[in-house]
């Protein structure tokens, strides 16, 4: 599927006067959202469906019941799995002083996901002291009390670095041992390590292993089942895969999207 354009539609809703406005969109599986970047900062939440945004930092996956809270001017894509009905608000920045600064994955409680669906239907012309007032300032309120997780994969911006994540990502199932790959990109063992430490915070073993957890994300919402998941990413058993998910996101594979 070709690439979308960011909609203009989105222009009214990120300079109106008001701090916060919201507006629901639809999306196909497959469906791409070409870069683009918004003045405002955004919280991108989906109803159904998973999201994959990336930017030149890193790559953040969104299941349901998870949204993604996205800096003010920061460059980024986003990816549909299966079919998307995206819920956003645009949030002027600063408008309080303790929302989350630095793009990430947050967990949507369900008065937080009331408020979201809620704040759709309110006009970005909204009148101070009217109820619709009052429902964005606890919408606000409660986006400076977010819980962070862990769903985003930093990504290197060492090109050579970028070759090994590549090829993580196109073939998840391969061991991808750091000799040879250290050999192919002209580096030192200790080299690799080191440089893929700094500036990733994680080893290149720990960063396939979220790799491939974040690929399986987006597999299982596409209704896939998990033993096929777990072999094509490289996992000797459904188990063996089922434990490494819920090591990381603290819930079983089969119970992630319910």
């Amino acid at each position: 599927m070709p690439a979308i354009p960011p909609p203009d539609v989105h222009v009214p809703f990120e300079d109106t006067p008001m701090p916060l406005a919201a507006l629901a969109a639809d999306y196909p599986h497959g469906a791409f959202v070409a870069t683009h970047r918004h003045r405002r900062a955004q919280l991108l939440y989906a109803i159904e469906g998973v999201m994959l945004i990336e930017a030149q930092a890193g790559r953040w996956v969104v299941p349901p019941t998870r949204a993604v809270w996205i800096d003010a001017g920061l460059e980024h894509t986003v990816r549909m799995s299966g079919n998307v009905r995206m819920r956003t608000v645009f949030v002027e920045p600063h408008a309080a002083p303790d929302l989350p600064y630095g793009s990430c994955v947050i967990a949507v409680q369900p008065l937080l996901r009331e408020l979201i669906l809620g704040a759709v239907d309110v006009p970005f012309d909204y009148a101070h002291g009217s109820r619709d007032d009052l429902l964005m300032r606890l919408l606000l309120a409660e986006l400076t009390v977010i819980q962070r997780l862990p769903l985003h994969l930093p990504w290197p911006e060492d090109a050579r670095l970028r070759k090994l994540c590549d090829a993580i990502i196109d073939t998840p199932d391969a061991p991808h041992e750091i000799a040879p790959w250290a050999a192919q990109l002209g580096m030192a063992e200790r080299t690799l390590h080191r440089a893929f430490q700094r500036e990733t915070g994680m080893t290149p073993g720990r960063w396939r292993q979220h790799a491939r957890l974040f690929l399986a994300l987006e597999r299982l919402a596409s209704g896939e089942k998990i033993v096929a998941v777990a072999l094509d990413l490289g996992y000797t058993s459904q188990s063996a895969f089922a434990a490494m998910f819920k090591r990381h996101f603290g819930i079983a594979p089969s119970e992630f999207y319910r």
